[in-house]
């Protein structure tokens, strides 16, 4: 399965607040043997975010939304996703019950609106102070707030509770530090795509280094399951050997 995550907030894209979201749900997934496929950062425009939940919805890959889920007027994301589904709002009564743990029955019309979710969702449990989030049965959705205190054990829950099945081995990166004239990436293209063609499990990737305008170095290297990054990469440090390449591990 594709995961994807989307960012909600306009702090965020105005750099008044750094996102924390994506390298730890990248973390996650790859604690799993699993990876982000895509990312997006969207502003608080409801019209947009419907837009972006019609065709994520539609789409079948799991999803992470962080942000946005709150009663405030600039919280859009509840009533995008109504409306990319096209369903009204109601109150989740399995949300009354958990924002009872956290208030009692002082239950105000405010609190309400906390728990007031697309008609047909169902709550997604926050263990940090019980108001939930929600997600879309059946779409691989997930709706959580965007405090990373609160988002990333949801996060968390969602993929321990549902997508256990998808879990593989831990995959491992190694890579090398290429240095010297001949260590430029259009001149090892054919090693590469050797590589990539004889183990097509594995992620190869290629990352020069500048200061300034001068070559530091190539950073050469391949992630997936250990044995073959392994095969693979004694591979490519006796072809660069052969071209008279310096190479050191990266750390």
């Amino acid at each position: 399965m594709n995961f994807g995550a989307i960012i909600i907030g306009d702090e965020i894209l105005s750099g008044k607040r750094q996102d924390k979201h994506f390298a730890k749900i990248a973390e996650m997934l790859g604690a799993r043997g699993l990876r982000l496929s895509w990312v997006e950062y969207l502003g608080d425009d409801r019209e947009r975010l419907t837009e972006t939940f019609r065709r994520t919805l539609a789409s079948g890959d799991v999803v992470f939304s962080c942000g946005g889920i709150g009663n405030t007027p600039d919280d859009h994301t509840r009533q995008a996703v109504a409306a990319a589904l096209g369903v009204g709002l109601e109150i989740s009564p399995e949300g009354v019950e958990e924002a009872r743990i956290r208030f009692g029955d002082d239950m105000t019309p405010e609190r309400l609106q906390l728990v007031t979710f697309p008609a047909g969702t169902r709550i997604v449990p926050n263990p940090f102070n019980r108001i939930p989030g929600f997600m879309v049965p059946g779409r691989h959705h997930y709706f959580v707030p965007g405090f990373p205190q609160m988002a990333h054990p949801m996060i968390e829950w969602a993929l321990e509770t549902f997508y256990r099945d998808e879990f593989k081995a831990a995959k491992v990166e190694k890579a090398f530090l290429l240095t010297g004239e001949k260590a430029y990436e259009s001149a090892l293209l054919g090693l590469m795509e050797r590589i990539v063609a004889d183990y097509p499990t594995l992620r190869l990737f290629s990352l020069p280094s500048l200061v300034g305008k001068e070559r530091r170095h190539l950073e050469l290297g391949v992630e997936g399951e250990p044995a073959l990054v392994d095969k693979a990469m004694e591979e490519i440090r006796v072809e660069v050997e052969k071209r008279g390449i310096t190479w050191t591990w990266r750390d």
